[in-house]
């Protein structure tokens, strides 16, 4: 395999950090690894969760992003999580495994799944807060969500989403790939947040 593997980091917050690589680890789909359990038999997974500061790995496509486990600065576990793919990668052994690769449910049962959790547990807790989730769309193993009411340009959705929504998800689907949100935060009637006026 060609040595030079290029790798960019872009930190998303505090906890997650996206890695996205110059060609494709995936060619379909995504896969969420929780635990090192989770990630045995796929090398790739593996790899990261022994670096010790790893809780999450999702892999989809040519990205791997990362959760760290605890506090802490992004650069010195950047570098060992871009120097564990390289390694990983230049191996020449499948970064995933064929087996992490067979239970993914179809794109109809994530979609029955997703749908039945949105109206018996999700909306109505964010029903309390005066928003909802919708379920716009399901590709291969990826979920896509729009926030609506309250929740739309709430300056803590994201937080309501990767800590709620996302984890709920995860624990009762734990086949799911991304969970992405497809708001428009600025738009709408009556969004929490309104762009400045400047």
């Amino acid at each position: 395999m060609d040595p030079e593997i290029n790798i960019k980091a872009l930190p998303l917050d505090a906890q997650r950090c996206r890695f996205t690589l110059d060609r494709p680890l995936l060619e379909r789909g995504a896969l969420f690894f929780a635990s090192a359990e989770q990630a045995k038999g796929s090398p790739l997974a593996e790899a990261l969760f022994a670096l010790g500061d790893v809780a999450a790995v999702l892999v989809a496509r040519e990205t791997v992003t990362v959760t760290r486990a605890g506090l802490g600065e992004w650069p010195d576990l950047a570098r060992r999580v871009g120097a564990a793919i390289r390694a990983q990668l230049q191996s020449g052994t499948p970064p995933i495994g064929a087996a992490a690769l067979v239970d993914v449910p179809g794109e109809e049962e994530i979609r029955a799944r997703v749908q039945q959790l949105l109206d018996s547990e999700i909306n109505p807790a964010v029903g309390a807060h005066g928003g909802w989730v919708e379920l716009l769309g399901v590709q291969e193993n990826n979920v896509f969500l729009q926030l609506g009411g309250g929740c739309q340009g709430c300056g803590m959705a994201d937080v309501t989403l990767k800590q709620g929504i996302e984890t709920l998800l995860r624990r009762e689907i734990p086949e799911l790939g991304e969970v992405l949100d497809q708001t428009d935060h600025a738009a709408g009637r009556n969004p929490f947040y309104a762009p400045s006026k400047k």
